[in-house]
Formats: structure tokens, sequence, C-alpha cells
């Protein structure tokens, strides 16, 4: 799989790219040399050939056809291995003089060249060669024969075609391995910053790029993006100044108002100003939860995985949730079914996971109407823990379910419903702390109440995993266990 990966950068592409112009450069170069070479080689042949006719044809115009059969017998005589051929017939092809014993075979061209082997049939003693000559017709119907031998060039040929694509099968193995030891550099040091930049995406902020010292590219891209980091740290610590400041100065002077409201709702003997000042005091309640629900999810949110992790049944943590919200199902005569794995164990922090589960059973019995059915579940998959929780409410279209862990949103059909669109805002945020994976689908698919399941795939415990979080900082811890005060303490 890493070596498909490798394939699908677009480093190796790149270089994949250059090994082909580079190939098609080569190869053009080779065979520009190769058609030099050969072509230079050919027509000293031709030349070579040329030159010998033009002998002949001297002796010819001054000895008449008796001296030129006389000069091509003192020529075969004297070379009778040469690389010269010489071959005079008559009208028949009967022989008269020369170093073959028949005429050849070949293809003529117009300009009377032929190319033929030399073998037995011509009268040739040894190996089959190659041979190319130039015929003519001589006075009195007699043919004229002229070339040489060339297979030593033919050979030639084919060493330097040899050469050609074995330098060709070299050159581009070595691109491609070059382009791959280059993809594979660089594919370092991006899955370095892939991978710092996954840390900080899951809210370890303090994570920063490494650089090798060289002031390459790669370095001062690093640089900027730890700057980047720097300041965006920095101005989330003055955001989240500005909500600590927000907490002090407003949910006090908030819980004073809810709390003279309801000493005047304790005051007041009229049925009336009684009914307001409870409505107010209810209005005084929601929005507090919904001030103290904003500033957990974006402490959540800025924080990250907690360093507070411990092992946790999230079978008994689930059992513990039901017992607070089976008497509130008995009352809306709900089923309300429990399969509860108490060996089902993660690692996880307790009161974060609580507030999770608390969430989403409080919704499906919210959410569901009376005598409907709800089924809470945890158990055991391979290298994980699932927790699911199915209804058989109102549910939540297709085209809500990507939007509904968004803060404040609320589904059409419950808007009429109390709530203020944080519940799942921060089941996420909890989930995501615990590397969770959540699903919504539907319960009953195509019914005209489909219901809703939740599920949320938690990473099993692993004796591991609490020596790779055993040297996380002291830091995270403290915030960690502030969370978990506010959480406990504000619902």
């Amino acid at each position: 799989m890493k070596l498909l990966s490798q394939l699908r950068t677009s480093t190796f592409q790149l270089a994949l790219l250059y090994m082909v112009v580079f190939a098609t450069s080569v190869f053009l170069l080779l065979a520009f040399i190769y058609w030099r070479t050969a072509g230079f080689m050919a027509a000293q042949t031709d030349e070579t050939i040329e030159a010998e006719i033009a002998g002949l044809a001297e002796q010819y115009r001054g000895r008449g056809i008796n001296g030129l059969i006389t000069i091509i017998r003192e020529r075969v005589a004297r070379d009778p291995n040469g690389k010269s051929l010489y071959l005079v017939t008559t009208e028949d092809y009967m022989k008269l003089a020369g170093n073959l014993a028949t005429w050849p075979e070949g293809s003529q061209s117009q300009s009377g060249w032929i190319n033929f082997t030399l073998n037995g049939s011509v009268g040739w003693q040894g190996p089959p060669r190659l041979a190319r000559a130039r015929i003519f017709e001589v006075q009195g119907g007699l043919r004229l024969l002229v070339g040489r031998d060339v297979d030593d060039l033919s050979a030639l040929k084919r060493v330097i075609e040899t050469a050609i694509n074995w330098g060709m099968g070299i050159t581009l193995a070595l691109a491609l391995l070059g382009g791959f030891m280059i993809s594979r550099s660089t594919t370092r040091r991006i899955e370095v910053i892939n991978n710092t930049s996954r840390k900080i995406m899951n809210g370890h902020l303090s994570q920063r790029i490494p650089t090798r010292g060289t002031d390459d590219d790669f370095d001062q891209l690093a640089e900027n993006l730890n700057q980047m980091l720097d300041r965006i740290v920095y101005l989330m610590e003055g955001i989240r100044h500005v909500s600590d400041s927000i907490a002090h100065d407003l949910r006090t002077p908030l819980t004073r108002l809810r709390n003279q409201l309801e000493t005047t709702l304790m005051a007041v003997d009229n049925d009336e100003a009684r009914e307001q000042a409870g409505r107010a005091v209810a209005e005084a309640d929601q929005l507090l939860s919904t001030f103290n629900a904003l500033l957990r999810i974006a402490r959540l949110e800025t924080r990250g995985n907690t360093a507070d992790m411990k092992p946790v049944s999230l079978g008994l943590l689930v059992t513990d949730a039901c017992e607070l919200y089976e008497a509130v199902a008995e009352d809306k005569q709900q089923d309300f079914q429990q399969s509860l794995d108490n060996e089902a164990m993660i690692d996880g922090d307790r009161d974060l996971l609580f507030q999770m589960v608390s969430n989403l059973i409080d919704n499906a019995i919210k959410y569901t109407p009376e005598q409907g059915g709800i089924r809470v579940s945890v158990y055991r998959d391979r290298d994980y823990v699932v927790f699911e929780v199915s209804d058989s409410g109102i549910g939540i279209p297709d085209d809500e379910k990507k939007n509904v862990f968004q803060r404040f949103y609320r589904v059409g059909k419950s808007r009429s419903l109390p709530g203020n669109g944080l519940g799942l805002s921060l089941v996420s945020a909890v989930a995501e702390i615990h590397q969770g994976q959540i699903l919504l689908s539907d319960s009953h698919p195509g019914e005209e109440r489909p219901g809703l399941t939740v599920t949320i795939q938690l990473p099993a415990y692993r004796k591991q995993n609490r020596r790779q979080k055993a040297g996380q900082g002291k830091g995270d811890n403290d915030e960690t266990t502030a969370d978990a005060t506010e959480l406990s303490s504000a619902e």
C-alpha cells in the first residue's frame, strides 16, 4: 500500500514526467547518432563500390569486354577472400568471370542496387553473410555485378542498435529509480508536516513542525507554518481570556438575577405575578444553561485530546446513566431496553463520557413519543467499543444529518420542543477528544416515524495506550480536571 501511495504522489508524477522528457531527448539523440553513423558507413560502402565500378568502366573503355573479364579474373585471383564481389555472365546468366558461382537472388532497385545473402547458392564457402552490389548491362548482352561484403557493417549496426536499446532501458530504469527516491524523500518531509498538522487538528496546539536546519524550501515552509501557529495560539489565548472574562463578568450577574427572581417568586402572593416570575426564572435558567454549554464546548474543542484518561467500563457508566433516566421513560410509558457489556473497557475521561451518554439518552427520551421504544447498547467490536442509542422518534432527515453537530442548529421538526441546539455539539466535542467516530442513521427506515440511531465508535482500552499517554504534560491534566468539575457542577 505504501508503494501505491508513493506512486500517486505529485512528486513522483512530476519525476515521471521529467523521466519521459529526458528519455525522449536521449532517444532522439541516440537516433540521430545512429542515423549519422550507420548512414555514413553505408555511404562509404556505396562510394567504394562506385569507385570499383569507375575503375572497371575505365578498363572496359580501354580494353573492351575481354579486358574487363581479364581484370576481374586478376583481381579475384589476387584476393580470393576479399570483400569485393564480382560476377560477369552472359545474357542467360552463364558465368564468365568473378568470385560468385551464380547470379544472386534479391530485390533490385531502379538504380540497379541489389541486397542479397552470400551463401551456398552463389558458391560462397562459410557462414551466410550480407552483401550489396550494383548491376549493369554491358555491350553484347553481358551482365556485370560489382559489390562488397557488408556483413561487418550490418553487425556493427546491430551492435549500435543493441547499445541504443540497452541505453534507453538503463536510462528509463535510472530515471524511474531516481524519481522514486526523490519522491520518497519529498513525501517523507511532507508526511512529517501532515502528521504534525493532524496532531494540531486534534487539539495539540503545542506541536510544531520540525526543521532540518538546511534552510531549504521545506524548512522555510515549516518555519512560516510554525510562526502562523504561534500567532493562532496567541489569538486563541486572547479569545479564551476574553471568554473567561465574560464568564466572570456575566455568569455572576446572571446568577444573582436568577436568585433575585426566585426570591421574588417566593415572596409574591398574586398568582399571575408568581406565574410571570416563574417564567422569568425558567428563562434565566435556560440562558445560564446555554451560556455554560457554549463555554464547555469551546474549552473542549480548544483543548483536544485530554490527558486525564483512565480505564473506564463504558457498560457500567451507561448503566449509571440509564438508572437516572428510567423514571423519565416510565413517565412517558416508553419501552426502555438495555443491552450493556460491562467488560467493554475504553481509555477515557469518565465525567466527559457520562455527559455525552446522558445527552444522547436524554435526547432519545425527549424526541420519542409516549409508548415509543428506546434501546441503549454497549458492545465490543474488534478493536473498538460501540455505544448505540436507538429510538422511535421523529428522526432526522438525511439532508440535515450532517448539520446537527453545528452549534444552535435544530431540525425543523424539533424547533417547538425545549432545547438550545447545543447537545449534539457537546457530544461531538467529547467523542473527538476520545478519538471516536459518530454515525447517524434511521432506526426504522421508510416509516412515518423513522427514529434515530446514534452510533459512537470508541477505541478499546489497551495497556500500550496508557504508556503512550503517560508522557503527556501535567497542564492538560489540570485543564481536564477543571472541565470535569465544570461539567459536573453545571449540569
